[in-house]
């Protein structure tokens, strides 16, 4: 039935929920709805002769999980976010399910054309825009195609976007409006504007998470002689506990001969399966029920105890990555091929 549903638009998954929700629920929210979505949904309900029990289920508890992401999202961000549905339901689908939130409330973001357009495009408009006009303009882009952009970029031109977007919070609604007249004018298309918070560490972090390692290394060298405590947080961000599920086994393995048991142990308390698993996975089977029984044997710990286990063992990934020890895989250029 799960596969079912995924052959399903939102659309038709909209109207299967409000036709699970009932007529006097459903009311409410289609009633908030722009007035093309509504047409849409009711010409799906209306096409709609039948609807399974089991496919009611799953969309329900679909919308129930893009529910609790978007709340997420707003309480703490997409670090946050990422992090509580990863315990919850795994980091694969925690991922699907933030990618499906966050394309959903992109198409009501400014600069909606810009998303849609060439990177190359994109560059050649804006090259020549002041830093903080081209820092503005990449916060509202997917992170894949502002890392193109980034990359593109001179490098001394690099550090200096990638300092204002980390530093950027509220953004003036005027402004927001200037720049998108501009782009209206050289794209020849209309932007909707809307009033979000954007910019910030994260946001520098997600387009990092994109660009070539020279890039990466370039505009965190450029941020440390800008704004030292600055460049750690985002270095910091660049790679959580939580993504050791992203490193090769041999890498693994590799990083397991830096760590003593005992903060090995601490670290893996409360953490999801799947983190857990890819630890034990490369270890002896005895050293992985040794292991166990340590967790098991803590018993109850303090949160930030946890975190900064968990960090110590991040900052030797990281160590272990700029000596070429092991590779954090980026893409672009530092994509692995095996």
């Amino acid at each position: 039935m799960a596969r079912e549903n995924e052959k399903l638009t939102g659309v038709q998954k909209a109207a299967i929920l409000f036709i699970t929700l009932g007529p006097e629920a459903s009311a409410g929210i289609i009633k908030k709805l722009p007035e093309s979505e509504i047409q849409k949904i009711t010409y799906e309900i209306a096409n709609i002769a039948s609807v399974k029990s089991e496919q009611k289920q799953e969309i329900l508890a679909e919308f129930i999980e893009m529910n609790k992401a978007k709340d997420y999202l707003t309480e703490g961000g997409m670090e946050y976010a990422k992090n509580l549905l990863a315990k919850a339901l795994g980091s694969q689908r925690a991922m699907e399910i933030l990618d499906k939130v966050t394309e959903a409330t992109q198409q009501f973001r400014p600069f909606a054309i810009a998303r849609k357009a060439d990177a190359h495009q994109l560059l050649n408009i804006i090259t020549n825009e002041h830093p903080q006009t081209i820092a503005l303009i990449l916060c509202y882009l997917q992170s894949d195609k502002s890392g193109q952009i980034l990359s593109a970029l001179p490098e001394d031109v690099q550090a200096e976007v990638a300092y204002r977007i980390a530093t950027m919070s509220n953004t003036s609604p005027v402004v927001v409006k200037e720049i998108e007249k501009v782009l209206d004018g050289k794209l020849s298309s209309v932007v909707k504007s809307d009033m979000k918070v954007i910019g910030g560490v994260q946001t520098i972090v997600d387009i990092l998470n994109q660009v070539d390692r020279t890039t990466e290394k370039n505009i965190t060298e450029g941020l440390e002689k800008e704004d030292a405590e600055l460049a750690e947080k985002v270095k910091e961000s660049m790679f959580v506990f939580e993504d050791i599920i992203t490193l090769d086994d041999v890498s693994i393995q590799r990083v397991l001969r830096e760590v003593e048991n005992k903060e090995l142990g601490l670290a893996l308390k409360g953490c999801s399966e799947e983190v857990a698993n890819s630890i034990f996975r490369n270890q002896s089977k005895r050293a992985a029920a040794a292991l166990k029984e340590d967790i098991e044997f803590l018993g109850p710990v303090r949160l930030m105890d946890v975190e900064k286990a968990q960090q110590r063992i991040v900052s030797i990934i990281r160590r272990l990555d700029e000596a070429g020890e092991i590779v954090i895989s980026r893409g672009g250029e530092d994509a692995i091929i095996v």
